[in-house]
């Protein structure tokens, strides 16, 4: 599974680790999150996030 870095803030995604504290469990693929699943630290859409290198 691929990670996923917010490019307004550089928060990236690790699908291993999910988003636990927002109730994404660990092994959650990104095009798995829920539509409405903002960045946990500024608040970012799906859309503003570019699959890491």
């Amino acid at each position: 599974m691929d990670k996923y870095v917010c490019e307004p803030c550089g928060y990236e995604y690790d699908p291993e680790a999910g988003d636990p504290d927002n109730g994404i469990d660990p092994g959650t693929a990104f095009e798995d999150l829920p539509d409405d699943w903002v960045c946990p630290l500024c608040g970012a859409g799906k859309d503003e996030f570019k699959k890491a290198e």
